[in-house]
């Protein structure tokens, strides 16, 4: 049975924790690396709701993407999650930016996947911020037809569509809040490009350049890497159960 030092060890051998950007909170932030897993409930965010998923099939370590700690702490209630890991005996993993990096299994490389994208590849790096992928379609799509089909691939309720000025082949794509990278993408050859959140402003920018976007939602477009990771886990710690969380959903509904 793998420890929480060894499922480290092997994140960190993919997404290294010291590649984490400066402002970012990854790694160990609740537990103790010599505990033994049971199993390891893999999710986006550690809500209560994740917390008590993990509980009633006794997992004893939670591996998420956003930090459950991202601020200093003054205080703790007892209904914060890091006072209901502690409560309960469960451990935090949080990987973080260095997943959104990674070109092993990261949350874009998640992303691109999942979208059926082939050649992926990282583009580039800009500053702390972001790192851009891209991939190519296997047939061309019109704007409207990429955008259903990024609709359906992510199971979203609704999406927005900025339509570009042409047939979309090779796509860029930033998970979670990407939206002042478009002009980058469209500099760099994309037909189209994906992130989950876009500033009215960023819209205006990249209405400019006739890329065809898509804001597909923070959540949706992140949601993805908890399977991937999970087989990628499995490989390596086959003693170990990794389930991807059932409770968690989207903070926002489409009416």
């Amino acid at each position: 049975m793998a420890r929480i030092c060894d499922i480290y060890d092997i994140i960190n051998s993919a997404a290294p924790f010291d590649s984490q950007m400066a402002f970012d909170n990854s790694g160990l932030l609740v537990g103790d690396r010599a505990t033994e897993v049971t199993r390891a409930l893999i999710c986006l965010d550690i809500t209560r709701e994740v917390i008590d998923e993990a509980g009633a099939m006794n997992a004893n370590l939670i591996i998420s993407h956003h930090p459950v700690i991202f601020d200093p702490i003054k205080s703790l209630s007892s209904q914060d999650p890091a006072y209901l890991l502690a409560r309960n005996g469960i451990a935090a993993l949080c990987c973080h930016t260095n997943l959104d990096i990674s070109p092993v299994c990261g949350v874009n490389v998640a992303l691109a996947n999942r979208l059926g994208l082939r050649n992926i590849r990282p583009e580039e790096a800009f500053g702390e911020d972001c790192v851009l992928y891209s991939g190519e379609l296997l047939e061309p799509m019109e704007p409207e037809e990429f955008a259903l089909h990024v609709k359906g691939r992510l199971s979203a309720g609704a999406l927005k569509l900025l339509p570009g000025d042409g047939m979309v082949k090779r796509v860029f794509l930033c998970s979670g809040a990407g939206g002042e990278f478009a002009p980058y993408a469209a500099m760099r050859g994309g037909d189209a490009y994906l992130t989950g959140e876009m500033k009215h402003h960023e819209a205006l920018e990249a209405r400019k350049t006739g890329l065809t976007c898509v804001v597909a939602g923070h959540y949706e477009t992140e949601r993805v890497f908890a399977e991937y990771l999970a087989a990628y886990l499995k490989k390596r710690a086959p003693d170990t159960g990794f389930l991807v969380s059932r409770a968690e959903s989207a903070p926002f509904t489409t009416v």
